[in-house]
């Protein structure tokens, strides 16, 4: 019965025979079964006809909710991850989490039990009904109206494009109708006022989507095609040690104990810094950019060092 539910959760209609064949059983038990949800409260829908099946439909009242034993389990280190998401959600799902495990038979809150993992929280948790006001402005296309970081600057105007989670925090994409530009809003920092504004038509981004508007802000460019500063060095290290650390950055095996990296980053002095955190000899091999930085950085190096006591 689990299992039909599962199935028919899916927005389709299934011919009965299609569904006992899915679950290896009789249509007749496909009929009982579904009877059964019924008489829990599920609204299922049945069509006649070569082309019918069943549906299931949604109710005016929450039925009992029934899970299969991989589907509680994922409910459970769902809740439990919760901090991870970056919204203020964490009282709720715990609640939430508590009231599931209840319900649960023995030996899946065993199971529950044992799943344990750390679970740092972002420093920048969004309000959810913050996050409910924005998703809707974007839903409906509707203009927001928003004060931003606490200043006593005039509320900011926007045409809402869409939303992108990165790194534990919450971002908007949107059209900034006062500077006439793509901007990227912290949800953390938003209070959103009301009533919304006109409905407003859609805009083309400048990159594929908006995930990539976030990370190409995140880097400091104004499109997807990567970092501002990208350099190449030969550090004398094994492939294996530097590739886990590497983001998204390009590694060349030269020979057991030395390899060419290409890397990243929003500026010369911050691609250094990177490099420099494997502890290990390194030759820049370019760009020229890339070597001034290096000798103007060794020179105030050098000065630090030289004004101690």
């Amino acid at each position: 019965m689990l299992s039909l539910l599962s199935l028919l959760q899916t927005p389709r209609d299934w011919p009965g025979r299609l569904l006992a064949e899915r679950l290896d059983v009789s249509l007749r038990t496909v009929r009982r079964d579904v009877d059964r949800l019924r008489g829990l409260g599920y609204r299922i829908a049945a069509t006649k006809g070569p082309d019918g099946g069943y549906r299931l439909s949604a109710g005016s009242e929450l039925p009992p909710l029934l899970f299969d034993d991989a589907q509680a389990v994922a409910i459970a280190v769902a809740l439990r991850s919760s901090a991870l998401t970056g919204v203020d959600i964490e009282e709720g799902a715990q609640r939430a989490l508590a009231t599931v495990r209840q319900v649960m038979p023995s030996r899946l809150r065993h199971r529950v039990d044992g799943i344990a993992f750390d679970r740092p929280q972002s420093e920048a948790l969004v309000d959810p009904a913050v996050l409910d006001a924005v998703s809707g402005a974007v839903r409906e296309r509707r203009v927001l109206r928003f004060e931003y970081g606490g200043s006593d600057d005039p509320p900011r105007r926007v045409e809402p494009h869409a939303l992108a989670a990165r790194g534990g925090r919450w971002y908007l994409v949107a059209w900034d109708l006062e500077r006439e530009d793509w901007r990227l809003f912290r949800l953390d920092r938003m209070a959103p006022r009301t009533p919304t504004g006109p409905r407003c038509a859609p805009r083309a981004l400048p990159t594929r989507d908006a995930a990539a508007f976030v990370a190409a802000r995140v880097k400091g460019t104004i499109d997807d095609t990567g970092w501002p500063c990208v350099g190449e060095v030969i550090i004398e290290l094994p492939a294996r040690e530097v590739a886990p650390w590497i983001g998204d950055g390009e590694f060349e095996e030269l020979t057991p104990t030395s390899c060419r990296l290409r890397l990243g980053s929003w500026s010369w002095t911050a691609l250094l810094a990177l490099v420099a955190r494997w502890d290990a000899p390194f030759r820049i091999v370019g760009p020229e950019p890339f070597v001034a930085a290096s000798a103007a950085l060794a020179r105030r190096l050098q000065a630090a060092a030289g004004s101690g006591p």
